[in-house]
């Protein structure tokens, strides 16, 4: 494993340079090149020790017809294998952040709904941020056996998908961290919108004869960006509903909480406020200009916070007609702030 490599800080910079620059360039890579790496601060003959200890060790090979060096299988194999603990340790970090957050953003999120209730006597209800433009931040593909390689898919927000995706034919370390780095270069921080087939051709050529790894790798993150936007629903003070007569004297009231309890209309009360151009202001709906058909004998408000990396939801209040719009506006704005400055407090 890596741990037992024996290397010195100092040649493991310098193979890590060389079999980068032998990546980006497909030439042997002289000590010269070596000594423009601005973080090492070494001397060309340092380097020339430094990489005649690599070559006995087995780590680089010197072409005949070149002065530059090469990297080895093994030197493939221990760049390979400090590159996955390192992606390992950063997804399973980014990984338990996300479950950490994930939870105190529920209890957020239900607390929120419950507070806007009791201090509005209305019902009320807060949605999870979804991605209105999502991007997408990384792609790791590693080889798990001769036919399978692991695609790790990383979107705006941290969200983590993996995909196992089939190879016809085993790829070696090198082209696989050749398609690693045209995916990232052409793809990392790209909104998932611009990726389009114009954009995806042009990357299976460069792919050469491993454009179909492309086509399936880039068919993955299509397919994860589908599934990713699931959206929950925390509601509160639905039966505040009958402290208006107006409302629970007809069938309206049953409706309304029914409709809360099902969430389907609140879903899509979700969707229309967030497709709006203008989603960050706080929106008043009266009566028949609601977009939910059961609520058409109430007022709906609704205003968007935000969470950064294009994540949005929705904060909404259900009453009469006849509801305290001052008090109701305050009492958003307030929460609108709130849960901004929060999740960006959380950012940093």
């Amino acid at each position: 494993m890596v741990a037992d490599h024996g290397l010195s800080e100092r040649k493991l910079k310098i193979l890590h340079a060389i079999i980068q620059n032998y990546l980006e360039t497909g030439e042997p890579v002289g000590s010269r090149t070596i000594s423009k790496y601005t973080d090492l601060n070494l001397s060309s003959a340092t380097i020339r020790n430094e990489m005649a200890d690599l070559e006995e060790l087995g780590y680089i090979l010197q072409p005949h017809t070149s002065a530059g060096r090469i990297p080895s299988d093994q030197g493939y194999r221990l760049y390979v294998d400090m590159l996955m603990e390192e992606k390992e340790q950063e997804l399973t970090e980014m990984q338990e952040q996300m479950l950490d957050k994930a939870d105190r953003m529920e209890q957020l999120l239900s607390q929120a709904a419950k507070v806007l209730a009791s201090s509005t006597n209305y019902a009320t209800m807060v949605s999870t941020p979804v991605s209105s433009a999502n991007k997408l931040k990384f792609i790791q593909l590693s080889m798990v056996d001769e036919e399978q390689i692991i695609a790790v898919i990383v979107l705006g927000g941290n969200v983590i998908k993996n995909k196992i995706i089939n190879v016809e034919e085993p790829l070696s370390n090198e082209n696989l961290l050749k398609l690693n780095m045209l995916l990232n270069t052409t793809l990392t921080g790209m909104p998932i919108e611009e990726i389009n087939l114009g954009l995806i051709a042009r990357l299976k050529e460069q792919a050469g004869i491993h454009s179909e790894v492309v086509g399936n790798v880039l068919d993955a993150v299509a397919e994860v960006i589908q599934v990713d936007n699931e959206m929950h629903i925390y509601t509160s003070g639905a039966t505040n509903i009958f402290k208006y007569p107006e409302l629970s004297d007809k069938q309206s009231a049953q409706e309304i909480i029914s409709a809360f309890e099902e969430k389907q209309q609140l879903n899509e009360l979700v969707t229309q406020t967030l497709a709006r151009e203008d989603n960050t202001g706080i929106q008043v709906y009266i009566g028949d200009e609601t977009p939910v058909q059961n609520m058409k004998d109430c007022s709906v408000v609704t205003a968007t916070y935000e969470l950064g990396e294009g994540m949005k939801g929705t904060i909404g209040i259900i009453g009469p007609k006849r509801m305290d719009y001052e008090h109701v506006l305050k009492s958003m704005k307030r929460l609108q702030n709130e849960l901004d400055q929060m999740f960006h407090k959380e950012e940093t």
